[in-house]
């Protein structure tokens, strides 16, 4: 099964916490994604991002088709070119 997009949250964490009487935290780590499903999105984006430079798509492009921001695709981008550089 492929990494799932985690459901964008409405209100944040503090705003829970005095909502439920709770600290921070305790909403925190309730609420956190499991690492391993964090890391298997992390990974999946960062071979999508890949396979679209390599068709020569703009940061821009990227950002917009994979519904990111240009940011964080400009990261991807430095990292995957990184990788073509050093291989």
């Amino acid at each position: 099964m492929g990494a799932l997009k985690p459901v964008r949250r409405q209100f944040t964490a503090r705003e829970a916490a005095e909502r439920l009487g709770v600290t921070t935290r305790t909403v925190q780590r309730l609420m956190a994604e499991p690492r391993e499903q964090y890391l298997a999105r992390a990974n999946s984006k960062r071979e999508q991002v890949a396979a679209l430079r390599a068709e020569g798509l703009s940061v821009r492009a990227i950002a917009e088709k994979l519904e990111i921001s240009k940011s964080a695709a400009g990261r991807y981008v430095q990292e995957y070119e990184a990788q073509q550089k050093a291989a």
